[in-house]
This record gives C-alpha cells, structure tokens and sequence, in this order.
C-alpha cells in the first residue's frame, strides 16, 4: 500500500509521533482509512508502535521517513520527478496561448502590410511611372501596436527605463495573465471536502470529543428540511467517518460521543476553527486590472485584424499572387479567425458562468452562517443538550510512562526496564 501524502503532512506538523484520532483530525480522514495508512507507513518508513496501558496506540515515526521511503521505492522518487516536470509543462501549457495570440497578431498585420504594400505599389505603377512619390509605403499608426507591447518579456522589470511603466510589480508575467484571463485560476475550493472534515474533526476535538448535531450543522451541507424538524440524520456520516457513538440523554435528547478522537499522543490545546465552513468566490482571474485590459485589448486588435485580412484575401488572387507568408497565412486563416473570436468568447461567456456559481455559493454559505446564529442564541432545549454533552467530554494523552509496550526495543528488555521502574517505585515508598 502506497503512502498517503496527506497522512506524512499531518505526522510531520504533529512532531512524528501520533494517534489514529491525532491524524483523522488533522487531515480530516475517515478514521478507518487514518488507520490504515498509518500501518502501512509505519512499516514502509520504519515507525514503532507504542501500545499503553489502556490499550490505545500511539505511532513513533523517525523525522527522516520521507528519505526512508524515498530510498525503498523507486515510485516514490518517480513521482516526486513528475511533479516537477509536470509544474514546467504546466507553466509552457500556460504561457503558449499568449505566444500563440502574439504570433497571431504578427503574422495577421504582417500579411496585411505585405498585401497593401503591393496594392498600393501596383496603383501607383500603373498612375504615374514617371512619378517618384514612393507610393508603395503603409502608415501604420504607431498606437495600434503600442510604444513597446514586449517590455512585459524584459528579464529586469526593476530597471529605471521602465519604472515609469509601472508602478508595482505584477504578480504574474504578461503570458501567464492571458491564461488566467481566458480560463482563470482553478478551483478555489477544490480541497473543500478536506478543509470540510478538517474543521468538524478540529470542532469536536475543541468540545473534548463530545458535540451536539447543531454544532457540526454549520459545516454540512444538503442537511435538508429535517434540520427545522430535529431530524439528525445529517449526523449519519460524521459518525461512520469518526467512529462517533450517539449518546441519549434522560430527556430523550441525542449527544455525539468520538471516543477516538479524544486519544491523543501529546497535549492538544484549542485550534482555530472558522464558525461555519465558507466556500471561497470564483474569481474572473488573479492577474492586474491592466493585465486583463491588455489581454482583452490584444484580443479584440486580433480579431479585428483577422477580419480586415479576411476582406483582402477574399477570391484567393492576392495570395496566389504573392505566395510567401502571405499564402501560408490564406492556409491558416480560418484558424486565425477561430482563435481570434475563441479568445473574446471564452472569457465573457466564463464571466457569466461565475456570476451564477457565485450565487450558489453565497447562497450555501447564507445557509451556513444562519445556522451558526442559532447556535448563538441556543434556546433552553439546545443548552440543555450542550450541558448534557460536556459531561463525555475528556482527553487521553498517552505519555512514555503509560507504555505496556512498544516496538522499538526488544521485549525482553522492556521487561526488564519495567521491572526496574517497579522496583525503584517500592524502594521509594518503602524509604518514605
């Protein structure tokens, strides 16, 4: 069995040495499956187990696992090789559509140039021979391409020369924010489900692993009508995924007991937990106001060049005339043009779509919170529930001392060494 990232990441933050609760917790893993990975890492990295008295299990992992499992599997070192890989492939994935935009622009004007060039040139040929007016020049105002578009390129944006052009420095380069201005940023809550579990595991752990449903309502979702009702069944997979056992008060009121997560390996003092799971807004992109008006910019001088070109390479004769780049550009157009008005209507079509999934959110997180303000101003029942459940609230820290056993030393030395505490405790006694 592979190790599991999440599970290093939480026994690395808790010092390498850990229960089953301490990880389910920080992670926010169904218990089950924090087990799990816990075995088969403590028997691919070289972890021990300590058993205590009580029967609960502490893991002990050496602080150099990750090296451990990095020698032992070839997997291991491969993927960490992928990762970065993939992180360079990734960044020329990103920064290519901006490429490909100025590439675009380029050969579209420089085509264009080329046509009327001639044109002008022929005109001016059949006019007037004897004339010297130099009629085959193009003005090309000097504000369609800008004073300098490829200073975003310059390796030192700090320079004096070009302080002037802006004022902060942006936090992405001008090829990364066209990508962010077409297709964004990604997910923002794509680890929710994580940061979900994380905060309910983290919120049973502050009440000393004893809660009532209207405590952990705030971080679910789809808990339905019944939730007005006194229906708990939202509380259904809380409890499979931490072992929670429901408490019955004598009122007939329902308690949730996690008897795992109240085992620790060290002190756990209270973390901070938001009130209420919120989803994070999708944002049109990260990249500068200035960066998205250029991008947007950039976009639509593309297309409107495709366009003007289009007109003059209408019938074919100019290109078949010319050939060069000019016909090479005629073989391509109908791409030119696609990426042209792909690269307007991405965008504006995915600012809608924005627009109506930030409305689910909001609303998601509306219904939230205002179970948080009920939890806030707790009615008589709801008090009496929460008294009833701070009476199962408790802690276990399992300290060297309360050892029975661990797999770290042979056996028969651990006896011996109990033996020896035994002994020195009756002397002490004795000579008190």
């Amino acid at each position: 069995m592979a190790a599991n990232p999440s599970i290093m990441q939480a026994v690395e933050q808790l010092h390498y040495r850990v229960t089953v609760g301490d990880v389910a917790a920080k992670a926010g893993f169904d218990l089950n499956v924090a087990q799990q990975g816990l075995l088969a890492l403590a028997s691919d990295a070289g972890g021990h187990l300590q058993v205590a008295e009580t029967g609960e299990i502490v893991y002990q992992f050496p602080e150099n696992f990750r090296a451990i499992l990095r020698n032992k599997f070839l997997r291991l070192r491969l993927q960490e090789w992928w990762q970065k890989t993939w992180k360079i492939l990734f960044y020329l994935i990103r920064i290519s559509f901006g490429l490909v935009l100025l590439t675009s622009i380029v050969l579209i004007f420089v085509a264009i140039a080329i046509i009327l060039i001639t044109v002008n040139s022929s005109r001016d040929s059949d006019d007037s021979r004897s004339s010297d007016s130099g009629g085959g020049t193009i003005f090309i105002p000097y504000y369609w391409f800008g004073p300098d578009w490829f200073w975003v390129f310059y390796p030192d944006y700090d320079s004096p020369q070009y302080q002037y052009r802006r004022r902060e420095k942006p936090q992405m380069n001008f090829l990364e924010a066209v990508f962010s201005f077409l297709f964004g940023d990604g997910n923002p809550n794509a680890n929710l489900e994580a940061r979900r579990w994380q905060e309910i595991a983290t919120a049973i752990r502050n009440n000393g692993g004893a809660v009532v449903a209207e405590q952990i309502a705030p971080y679910l979702d789809n808990i339905g009508a019944g939730y007005s009702q006194e229906y708990e069944d939202y509380m259904l997979p809380v409890l499979a995924r931490f072992n929670g056992l429901p408490e019955v008060s004598p009122e007939g009121q329902i308690v949730y007991r996690f008897p795992d997560l109240q085992v620790t390996a060290a002190q756990q003092h209270p973390q901070v937990v938001p009130t209420y799971l919120q989803e994070l807004p999708w944002r049109f992109s990260a990249a500068s106001s200035g960066q998205i008006i250029l991008s947007a910019g950039l976009g639509a001088f593309n297309l409107v060049g495709a366009l003007v070109l289009g007109n003059l390479l209408a019938g074919g004769t100019i290109a078949a005339k010319l050939g060069g780049l000019v016909a090479l550009v005629q073989s391509i157009y109908w791409l030119l043009l696609g990426y042209g008005i792909a690269f307007l209507a991405v965008p504006f079509i995915r600012y809608f779509w924005i627009q109506w999934r930030n409305g689910k959110i909001a609303f998601r997180n509306q219904q939230r919170q205002a179970r948080v303000m009920q939890l806030n101003q707790p009615s008589a029942n709801l008090q009496q529930k929460i008294a009833y459940a701070r009476q199962f609230a408790a802690e276990t820290i399992i300290d060297r001392q309360d050892l029975a056993y661990t797999t770290e030393t042979d056996l028969l030395e651990q006896d011996i060494e109990r033996k020896d505490q035994i002994d020195t405790e009756w002397q002490r006694r004795l000579n008190n």
